[in-house]
């Protein structure tokens, strides 16, 4: 289970992200597509991003009350690999998309992405794939 240095880690990672670049919504998805083309068609009714924006913003609180008290994320992690199946995303992928963010925001932080940080985002990204490995 992750440790309070690595949650610490964690949040401070999503700060910085959001003061180096706002909104990370465009880059996360922008890298997703790349590595999985299939998956932007499943986005055509999403004209201006919000609903990639909402996505995105519930995994990141998925995430770190994953790395935190766990209240729900185990249990958001299980509905949404069912939620994504019904929509033809395999459980693998859908595993993929926390190292798509992680990957994401290292290179986003560049040169201040830190060896503590990849220590702490590779834990947490080991047990959440274990997780939805658990699930499926």
């Amino acid at each position: 289970m992750t440790d309070k240095i690595n949650a610490t880690i964690i949040t401070d990672t999503l700060e910085k992200i959001v003061e180096r670049v706002g909104d990370p919504t465009e880059l996360v998805y922008k890298r997703l597509f790349a590595l999985h083309p299939e998956l932007e068609p499943m986005f055509v009714m999403d004209k201006n991003g919000a609903a990639r924006g909402h996505m995105l913003s519930e995994a990141l609180d998925g995430i770190v009350d994953f790395v935190g008290e766990r209240n729900y994320s185990d249990n958001l992690i299980r509905s949404e690999i069912v939620n994504h199946a019904n929509l033809g995303v395999p459980p693998e992928i859908f595993a993929t998309f926390y190292n798509v963010v992680a990957a994401t925001f290292k290179d986003a932080l560049g040169e201040d992405w830190t060896d503590e940080m990849e220590t702490a985002w590779s834990g947490v990204l080991d047990e959440l794939t274990a997780t939805v490995e658990e699930r499926v």
